[in-house]
Protein backbone atom coordinates (compact mmCIF):
# COMPACT_ATOMS: atom_id res chain seq x y z
CA UNK A 1 0.00 0.00 0.00
CA UNK A 2 1.64 3.43 -1.18
CA UNK A 3 0.15 5.23 1.45
CA UNK A 4 -1.94 5.18 4.37
CA UNK A 5 -5.61 6.28 4.00
CA UNK A 6 -8.95 7.46 5.98
CA UNK A 7 -12.30 6.50 4.61
CA UNK A 8 -15.79 8.32 5.48
CA UNK A 9 -18.71 6.10 4.98
CA UNK A 10 -22.02 7.28 4.06
CA UNK A 11 -24.53 7.65 7.02
CA UNK A 12 -28.07 6.65 6.99
CA UNK A 13 -31.10 9.36 7.36
CA UNK A 14 -30.48 9.41 11.35
CA UNK A 15 -26.71 10.17 10.67
CA UNK A 16 -24.33 8.03 11.74
CA UNK A 17 -20.69 7.65 12.58
CA UNK A 18 -17.90 5.08 10.60
CA UNK A 19 -14.62 6.16 9.82
CA UNK A 20 -11.55 3.32 8.82
CA UNK A 21 -7.92 4.13 8.80
CA UNK A 22 -5.47 1.77 7.39
CA UNK A 23 -1.89 2.08 7.78
CA UNK A 24 1.08 1.41 5.42
CA UNK A 25 3.38 0.50 7.97
CA UNK A 26 5.13 -3.25 8.49
CA UNK A 27 1.74 -4.51 9.64
CA UNK A 28 -0.67 -3.15 7.91
CA UNK A 29 -2.73 -2.12 10.57
CA UNK A 30 -6.28 -1.45 10.02
CA UNK A 31 -8.33 0.79 12.82
CA UNK A 32 -12.27 1.18 13.03
CA UNK A 33 -13.73 4.09 14.45
CA UNK A 34 -17.45 3.48 15.52
CA UNK A 35 -19.92 1.40 13.42
CA UNK A 36 -23.20 2.29 11.49
CA UNK A 37 -24.09 -0.54 9.41
CA UNK A 38 -28.23 -0.26 9.02
CA UNK A 39 -29.88 -2.71 6.30
CA UNK A 40 -30.71 -1.13 3.88
CA UNK A 41 -27.94 1.12 0.97
CA UNK A 42 -27.59 4.53 1.49
CA UNK A 43 -29.40 5.93 -1.32
CA UNK A 44 -30.55 2.75 -2.79
CA UNK A 45 -26.97 2.96 -4.27
CA UNK A 46 -24.11 2.41 -1.50
CA UNK A 47 -24.32 -0.99 0.84
CA UNK A 48 -21.63 0.19 3.68
CA UNK A 49 -21.39 -3.41 4.62
CA UNK A 50 -20.17 -4.59 1.77
CA UNK A 51 -17.80 -1.62 1.04
CA UNK A 52 -16.25 -2.13 4.59
CA UNK A 53 -16.14 -5.63 4.11
CA UNK A 54 -14.43 -4.93 0.45
CA UNK A 55 -11.66 -2.63 2.35
CA UNK A 56 -10.97 -5.25 5.25
CA UNK A 57 -8.05 -7.57 5.84
CA UNK A 58 -8.31 -11.36 6.06
CA UNK A 59 -6.57 -13.86 8.06
CA UNK A 60 -5.46 -16.90 6.49
CA UNK A 61 -8.42 -18.57 7.40
CA UNK A 62 -10.51 -16.27 5.64
CA UNK A 63 -11.55 -14.50 8.67
CA UNK A 64 -12.26 -10.49 8.26
CA UNK A 65 -10.91 -8.46 11.35
CA UNK A 66 -10.05 -4.75 12.73
CA UNK A 67 -6.91 -4.11 14.66
CA UNK A 68 -8.71 -2.05 16.89
CA UNK A 69 -12.06 -0.56 17.09
CA UNK A 70 -12.15 2.62 18.68
CA UNK A 71 -15.79 3.39 19.92
CA UNK A 72 -16.52 7.00 20.53
CA UNK A 73 -19.79 6.71 22.84
CA UNK A 74 -22.81 4.57 23.45
CA UNK A 75 -25.69 6.04 21.06
CA UNK A 76 -27.00 3.77 18.31
CA UNK A 77 -26.06 5.95 15.27
CA UNK A 78 -22.50 5.07 16.46
CA UNK A 79 -23.11 1.19 17.30
CA UNK A 80 -25.10 0.41 14.85
CA UNK A 81 -24.76 -2.90 12.95
CA UNK A 82 -22.13 -3.93 15.67
CA UNK A 83 -23.63 -7.22 17.05
CA UNK A 84 -24.62 -8.42 13.25
CA UNK A 85 -21.25 -7.84 11.82
CA UNK A 86 -18.44 -8.09 14.35
CA UNK A 87 -17.94 -11.83 16.77
CA UNK A 88 -17.98 -11.39 20.04
CA UNK A 89 -16.94 -13.25 22.23
CA UNK A 90 -14.07 -15.88 22.75
CA UNK A 91 -12.24 -16.92 19.50
CA UNK A 92 -12.70 -20.29 20.15
CA UNK A 93 -16.37 -19.60 19.87
CA UNK A 94 -16.06 -18.47 15.75
CA UNK A 95 -18.28 -19.89 13.55
CA UNK A 96 -16.50 -20.26 10.36
CA UNK A 97 -19.20 -21.73 8.60
CA UNK A 98 -22.05 -18.55 8.83
CA UNK A 99 -22.99 -17.55 5.64
CA UNK A 100 -21.47 -14.11 6.12
CA UNK A 101 -18.27 -14.00 8.23
CA UNK A 102 -18.41 -11.65 10.93
CA UNK A 103 -15.80 -8.98 11.51
CA UNK A 104 -12.62 -9.98 14.00
CA UNK A 105 -11.94 -7.10 16.67
CA UNK A 106 -8.38 -7.69 17.81
CA UNK A 107 -8.85 -4.71 20.14
CA UNK A 108 -11.58 -3.11 22.13
CA UNK A 109 -11.20 0.17 22.92
CA UNK A 110 -13.88 2.12 25.71
CA UNK A 111 -14.02 4.82 27.52
CA UNK A 112 -14.60 3.81 31.06
CA UNK A 113 -18.37 4.10 30.64
CA UNK A 114 -19.24 0.63 29.84
CA UNK A 115 -19.21 -0.40 33.33
CA UNK A 116 -22.13 1.67 33.65
CA UNK A 117 -25.62 0.35 33.62
CA UNK A 118 -28.63 1.27 31.79
CA UNK A 119 -30.97 3.04 33.23
CA UNK A 120 -34.01 5.22 33.39
CA UNK A 121 -31.75 8.50 32.95
CA UNK A 122 -28.79 6.45 30.65
CA UNK A 123 -30.94 4.49 28.30
CA UNK A 124 -28.67 2.07 26.74
CA UNK A 125 -29.63 0.60 22.97
CA UNK A 126 -29.38 -3.70 22.89
CA UNK A 127 -25.28 -3.20 20.87
CA UNK A 128 -24.46 -0.62 23.57
CA UNK A 129 -25.40 -3.45 26.07
CA UNK A 130 -23.76 -6.30 23.72
CA UNK A 131 -20.69 -3.73 23.47
CA UNK A 132 -19.97 -3.54 27.25
CA UNK A 133 -20.75 -6.74 27.49
CA UNK A 134 -18.24 -7.43 25.51
CA UNK A 135 -15.41 -5.53 27.49
CA UNK A 136 -16.20 -6.44 30.34
CA UNK A 137 -15.32 -9.89 29.34
CA UNK A 138 -11.69 -8.92 27.97
CA UNK A 139 -10.85 -6.42 30.84
CA UNK A 140 -12.14 -9.79 33.40
CA UNK A 141 -9.44 -11.27 31.33
CA UNK A 142 -6.59 -8.88 31.81
CA UNK A 143 -7.28 -8.73 36.14
CA UNK A 144 -7.80 -12.06 36.36
CA UNK A 145 -4.20 -12.91 34.28
CA UNK A 146 -2.78 -9.89 35.12
CA UNK A 147 -0.98 -9.50 31.93
CA UNK A 148 -2.26 -8.12 28.28
CA UNK A 149 -4.37 -10.72 26.82
CA UNK A 150 -3.90 -11.99 23.27
CA UNK A 151 -5.81 -11.32 20.06
CA UNK A 152 -9.72 -11.71 20.05
CA UNK A 153 -9.36 -11.03 24.30
CA UNK A 154 -7.55 -7.22 23.91
CA UNK A 155 -9.64 -4.19 25.69
CA UNK A 156 -7.97 -0.66 26.21
CA UNK A 157 -9.72 1.76 28.40
CA UNK A 158 -9.83 5.32 27.97
CA UNK A 159 -9.89 7.80 31.42
CA UNK A 160 -9.85 7.07 34.60
CA UNK A 161 -13.12 6.09 36.40
CA UNK A 162 -14.23 8.38 39.41
CA UNK A 163 -14.59 4.83 41.29
CA UNK A 164 -11.44 3.92 41.02
CA UNK A 165 -12.38 0.90 38.65
CA UNK A 166 -9.57 1.32 36.68
CA UNK A 167 -6.96 0.96 39.25
CA UNK A 168 -4.33 -1.32 38.81
CA UNK A 169 -5.53 -2.03 35.57
CA UNK A 170 -2.25 0.81 34.20
CA UNK A 171 -1.50 -1.31 31.31
CA UNK A 172 -4.46 -1.36 29.58
CA UNK A 173 -5.69 2.13 30.80
CA UNK A 174 -4.56 5.53 29.05
CA UNK A 175 -6.07 9.14 30.44
CA UNK A 176 -7.17 12.40 29.24
CA UNK A 177 -3.63 13.63 28.03
CA UNK A 178 -1.75 10.78 27.13
CA UNK A 179 -0.02 10.02 23.72
CA UNK A 180 -0.50 6.62 22.71
CA UNK A 181 1.61 4.95 19.64
CA UNK A 182 0.27 1.10 19.99
CA UNK A 183 -2.33 -0.39 18.68
CA UNK A 184 -3.09 -4.27 18.50
CA UNK A 185 0.17 -4.23 21.64
CA UNK A 186 2.47 -3.21 18.62
CA UNK A 187 4.37 -0.09 18.83
CA UNK A 188 3.96 1.72 15.49
CA UNK A 189 5.79 5.09 16.43
CA UNK A 190 7.76 5.74 13.42
CA UNK A 191 3.92 5.77 11.45
CA UNK A 192 1.55 6.73 14.04
CA UNK A 193 0.87 8.19 17.21
CA UNK A 194 -2.57 9.29 18.94
CA UNK A 195 -3.35 12.00 21.80
CA UNK A 196 -6.45 12.09 24.00
CA UNK A 197 -8.11 15.13 24.59
CA UNK A 198 -11.73 14.26 26.21
CA UNK A 199 -14.37 12.88 27.52
CA UNK A 200 -12.66 16.17 29.92
CA UNK A 201 -13.25 16.26 33.71
CA UNK A 202 -16.64 17.91 35.04
CA UNK A 203 -16.02 21.45 35.18
CA UNK A 204 -17.02 23.90 38.31
CA UNK A 205 -21.00 24.18 38.11
CA UNK A 206 -21.55 21.71 35.38
CA UNK A 207 -23.88 19.86 36.21
CA UNK A 208 -23.85 16.41 36.55
CA UNK A 209 -26.76 15.68 33.80
CA UNK A 210 -24.74 17.53 31.64
CA UNK A 211 -21.56 15.84 32.65
CA UNK A 212 -22.70 12.05 32.25
CA UNK A 213 -24.92 12.56 28.81
CA UNK A 214 -24.02 10.34 25.94
CA UNK A 215 -22.31 13.01 23.78
CA UNK A 216 -20.58 14.73 26.15
CA UNK A 217 -18.25 11.75 27.28
CA UNK A 218 -17.72 11.33 23.93
CA UNK A 219 -14.18 10.12 23.16
CA UNK A 220 -11.77 12.71 21.03
CA UNK A 221 -8.79 11.89 19.42
CA UNK A 222 -5.81 13.79 17.61
CA UNK A 223 -4.02 11.14 15.68
CA UNK A 224 -0.98 11.44 13.68
CA UNK A 225 -0.14 9.43 10.45
CA UNK A 226 3.51 9.99 9.55
CA UNK A 227 4.42 10.24 5.75
CA UNK A 228 7.61 10.61 5.25
CA UNK A 229 8.54 13.96 6.92
CA UNK A 230 4.87 14.75 7.01
CA UNK A 231 2.35 14.28 9.87
CA UNK A 232 -1.24 14.24 8.68
CA UNK A 233 -3.11 15.51 11.62
CA UNK A 234 -6.54 13.62 11.68
CA UNK A 235 -9.16 15.39 14.22
CA UNK A 236 -11.63 12.74 15.64
CA UNK A 237 -13.86 15.22 17.21
CA UNK A 238 -17.08 12.09 18.09
CA UNK A 239 -20.08 13.90 19.41
CA UNK A 240 -18.53 16.42 21.58
CA UNK A 241 -20.92 19.69 22.01
CA UNK A 242 -19.90 23.11 22.88
CA UNK A 243 -19.19 22.79 26.65
CA UNK A 244 -16.26 20.34 25.33
CA UNK A 245 -14.34 22.84 22.48
CA UNK A 246 -14.71 25.69 24.55
CA UNK A 247 -13.06 24.15 27.86
CA UNK A 248 -10.29 22.53 25.33
CA UNK A 249 -9.91 25.94 23.43
CA UNK A 250 -9.22 27.35 27.17
CA UNK A 251 -6.64 24.49 27.87
CA UNK A 252 -4.74 24.57 24.22
CA UNK A 253 -4.75 28.19 23.34
CA UNK A 254 -1.13 28.53 24.44
CA UNK A 255 0.03 25.15 22.75
CA UNK A 256 -3.04 25.18 19.73
CA UNK A 257 -0.98 22.31 18.14
CA UNK A 258 -2.89 19.94 20.02
CA UNK A 259 -5.97 21.23 18.27
CA UNK A 260 -4.69 21.56 14.92
CA UNK A 261 -5.93 19.06 11.90
CA UNK A 262 -5.56 18.26 7.61
CA UNK A 263 -8.56 16.67 8.49
CA UNK A 264 -11.53 17.55 10.82
CA UNK A 265 -14.58 15.34 11.41
CA UNK A 266 -17.36 17.84 12.34
CA UNK A 267 -18.11 17.11 15.43
CA UNK A 268 -22.10 15.82 16.41
CA UNK A 269 -22.54 15.32 12.51
CA UNK A 270 -22.57 19.10 11.98
CA UNK A 271 -24.40 20.31 14.97
CA UNK A 272 -25.14 23.70 16.01
CA UNK A 273 -24.58 22.48 19.25
CA UNK A 274 -20.96 21.96 19.14
CA UNK A 275 -20.69 25.73 18.30
CA UNK A 276 -22.99 27.25 20.42
CA UNK A 277 -25.10 27.30 24.03
CA UNK A 278 -27.47 28.39 22.12
CA UNK A 279 -31.42 26.42 20.59
CA UNK A 280 -31.32 27.55 16.64
CA UNK A 281 -35.16 25.93 17.10
CA UNK A 282 -35.36 27.57 20.78
CA UNK A 283 -33.95 30.96 20.63
CA UNK A 284 -34.40 34.00 18.71
CA UNK A 285 -30.85 34.98 17.80
CA UNK A 286 -28.88 32.06 18.81
CA UNK A 287 -25.27 33.46 19.37
CA UNK A 288 -21.95 31.29 18.14
CA UNK A 289 -19.27 30.79 20.84
CA UNK A 290 -16.37 32.19 19.59
CA UNK A 291 -13.74 29.84 21.65
CA UNK A 292 -15.79 27.01 20.56
CA UNK A 293 -14.71 27.93 17.58
CA UNK A 294 -11.67 28.70 17.62
CA UNK A 295 -11.10 25.61 19.04
CA UNK A 296 -12.50 23.95 16.05
CA UNK A 297 -10.55 26.48 13.66
CA UNK A 298 -6.81 24.77 14.21
CA UNK A 299 -6.53 24.13 10.28
CA UNK A 300 -3.34 23.60 8.05
CA UNK A 301 -2.83 24.78 4.70
CA UNK A 302 -5.39 22.43 2.42
CA UNK A 303 -7.28 20.99 4.95
CA UNK A 304 -10.29 19.78 4.24
CA UNK A 305 -14.02 19.20 7.06
CA UNK A 306 -16.01 16.10 6.93
CA UNK A 307 -19.85 15.95 7.46
CA UNK A 308 -20.16 12.75 8.39
CA UNK A 309 -23.71 13.38 7.90
CA UNK A 310 -27.89 13.18 5.87
CA UNK A 311 -27.60 15.96 3.42
CA UNK A 312 -26.84 19.01 4.61
CA UNK A 313 -29.97 21.08 3.03
CA UNK A 314 -32.73 21.85 5.47
CA UNK A 315 -32.36 25.40 7.25
CA UNK A 316 -34.70 23.74 10.28
CA UNK A 317 -32.58 20.67 10.79
CA UNK A 318 -29.81 19.85 13.33
CA UNK A 319 -27.71 17.93 13.04
CA UNK A 320 -26.72 18.72 10.58
CA UNK A 321 -27.07 22.28 10.77
CA UNK A 322 -26.69 24.83 7.75
CA UNK A 323 -25.38 27.48 9.81
CA UNK A 324 -22.48 25.25 11.65
CA UNK A 325 -21.72 24.57 7.94
CA UNK A 326 -21.48 27.85 6.92
CA UNK A 327 -19.05 28.41 10.38
CA UNK A 328 -17.06 25.61 8.73
CA UNK A 329 -16.64 26.75 5.38
CA UNK A 330 -15.44 30.07 6.71
CA UNK A 331 -12.52 27.97 8.27
CA UNK A 332 -11.61 26.06 5.00
CA UNK A 333 -13.93 27.35 2.13
CA UNK A 334 -16.72 25.89 0.24
CA UNK A 335 -14.35 23.21 -1.85
CA UNK A 336 -12.87 21.98 1.26
CA UNK A 337 -15.91 21.17 3.58
CA UNK A 338 -17.43 17.90 2.16
CA UNK A 339 -20.62 16.28 3.51
CA UNK A 340 -20.03 12.20 3.27
CA UNK A 341 -23.92 11.79 1.89
CA UNK A 342 -23.49 14.54 -0.55
CA UNK A 343 -20.36 12.77 -2.35
CA UNK A 344 -19.93 12.83 -5.22
CA UNK A 345 -23.89 12.92 -5.43
CA UNK A 346 -26.44 12.71 -3.00
CA UNK A 347 -28.53 10.34 -5.55
CA UNK A 348 -25.10 8.06 -5.14
CA UNK A 349 -23.21 8.74 -2.67
CA UNK A 350 -19.68 6.59 -2.15
CA UNK A 351 -16.96 6.39 0.66
CA UNK A 352 -15.31 9.46 1.06
CA UNK A 353 -11.26 8.07 1.30
CA UNK A 354 -8.23 10.17 1.51
CA UNK A 355 -4.40 9.26 0.73
CA UNK A 356 -2.46 10.29 3.66
CA UNK A 357 0.87 11.51 1.69
CA UNK A 358 3.91 13.15 2.24
CA UNK A 359 2.40 16.35 0.61
CA UNK A 360 -0.90 15.47 3.48
CA UNK A 361 -4.48 13.84 2.54
CA UNK A 362 -5.53 14.22 -0.91
CA UNK A 363 -8.71 12.91 -2.10
CA UNK A 364 -9.54 10.50 -4.05
CA UNK A 365 -11.54 10.62 -6.92
CA UNK A 366 -13.97 8.26 -7.99
CA UNK A 367 -12.70 7.06 -11.05
CA UNK A 368 -9.48 6.13 -9.13
CA UNK A 369 -11.05 3.62 -6.92
CA UNK A 370 -11.21 0.28 -7.72
CA UNK A 371 -14.62 -2.08 -8.44
CA UNK A 372 -16.22 -3.92 -5.65
CA UNK A 373 -15.52 -7.79 -6.76
CA UNK A 374 -19.43 -8.52 -6.73
CA UNK A 375 -21.67 -7.29 -9.73
CA UNK A 376 -24.72 -5.98 -8.43
CA UNK A 377 -26.22 -4.58 -4.97
CA UNK A 378 -28.83 -6.61 -3.88
CA UNK A 379 -31.27 -3.32 -3.28
CA UNK A 380 -31.06 -2.21 -7.09
CA UNK A 381 -29.46 -5.62 -9.07
CA UNK A 382 -27.63 -3.04 -11.04
CA UNK A 383 -23.70 -2.93 -10.89
CA UNK A 384 -21.77 0.45 -10.20
CA UNK A 385 -18.13 1.25 -9.40
CA UNK A 386 -17.42 0.95 -5.64
CA UNK A 387 -14.71 1.83 -3.45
Amino acid sequence: MANSTITFFPVGEKNGGMILIKLNDSFNTTIMIDCSIGDESIGDHCDVNEELRYRLPTESNKRPYVDAFILTHRHEDHLKGFQKHFHLGPLADYKDDDDELKIVIKELWSSHNFWKPSSINYKLCDNAKEFNKEMKRRVKLFEDKKEIQGVGDRAIIIGRDPDGRTNNLENINYNIGDTFTKINNLNISSKFSGYILSPIEQQEDEEDECFTDMNRQSVVFQLTVKQGKYENKLFMAADAECLVWETLWNKHKNNDKKLEYDILLAPHHCSWHSLSYDSQTNDDDPQLCENAKKALSQSKEGAFIVSQSKVIKDADQDPPSEAAKDEYVDVVGEDQFICTNEHPDENKPEPLEFNLTGDGPQKKGVKEKSKLSVAALSSTKEAYPHG
